[in-house]
């Protein structure tokens, strides 16, 4: 038995918290499921008022940002709800105006559109890993807060967090990343050659955070050592700052089922390439 999958029956098997002050997984998923009706009610809301809604994740390497884009995610309508997580721009986007790629994916009435890194990359990998110019980097510190204005002041509501996490704890993750293959993927060769940057990263974020934490668009700061805690605080954050109504349709009155009435008989399984049950 692994690590994690041991420490989870250890959790289960006991009444008291972890030792590590950890939220016990059964806590974790009673709230979770709670707030994920919660979004659900959210979603049905922004769909019927014809709102708008942007969340940037953004934070350290293993501060668990996918996963908490993911958990906000998981009980929406994909129709409704888009996560945007670009990749390196082409060398035609590399001439475009620097917001220009993002703007494309802002959500349509009654839309929800989470950025899983966004355009504060310039801000941080690209200025600290030198992928930009000095003169790019100060005009993205001096054009962003009037970008944020404008989408404000287009009916977009935009809450940014960012995913803090402790020199101990991204280590530990760092390390079962890099000894695990089903999630060795999740360390980039940019992760690799950031180690030797974290002071030149975190003096790139004391400097985002000094020109863009602006009144109509603040940065809130999510404490991540505790995966489970730091997703459950977020939503209930974005649940706080979305000023929604219950507007859940009632529940659907299903017609009955016609009888087939007309000798139709299924094929049998025989004739069909069915896939097997691999299933313990």
């Amino acid at each position: 038995m692994g690590k994690k999958k041991k420490r989870a029956a250890q959790e289960e098997a006991s009444d008291q918290p972890p030792q590590d002050g950890r939220l016990k997984r059964k806590q974790y998923e009673a709230k979770l499921n709670e707030l994920h009706m919660e979004l659900v009610k959210m979603q049905y809301w922004i769909k019927a008022a014809g709102k708008k809604l942007v969340v940037l994740f953004e934070g350290r390497d293993a501060a668990g940002k996918g996963g908490a884009v993911k958990c906000v995610a998981e009980p929406l309508n994909p129709r409704g709800c888009r996560i945007v997580a670009l990749g390196k721009p082409s060398d035609t986007e590399t001439t475009h105006w620097y917001f220009q790629r993002y703007v494309a994916h802002l959500p349509a009435a009654g839309e929800i559109v989470l950025f899983d890194r966004s355009w504060y990359n310039r801000a941080g990998v690209e200025h600290v890993m030198g992928f930009c110019t000095q003169e790019e980097y100060i005009e993205f510190l001096r054009s962003c807060p009037e970008f944020e204005r404008m989408v404000i002041r287009s009916g977009i509501i935009l809450l940014k967090y960012w995913f803090s996490v402790s020199d101990e704890e991204q280590e530990r993750r760092f390390h079962d990343r890099a000894g695990n293959p089903a999630r060795r993927w999740k360390l980039s060769e940019m992760d690799i050659q950031s180690r030797e940057k974290w002071v030149e990263f975190s003096k790139a974020k004391d400097e985002m955070f000094q020109h863009t934490d602006i009144k109509q668009a603040p940065w809130y700061d999510v404490e991540a050592d505790d995966k489970r805690r730091a997703r459950l605080n977020c939503i209930a954050h974005i649940l706080s700052m979305v000023p929604y109504e219950d507007a859940t349709p009632p529940p659907l009155k299903l017609p009955p089922r016609r009888p087939a009435d007309d000798g139709y008989v299924r094929p049998p399984k025989s004739d069909q390439n069915m896939v097997l049950d691999v299933a313990l």
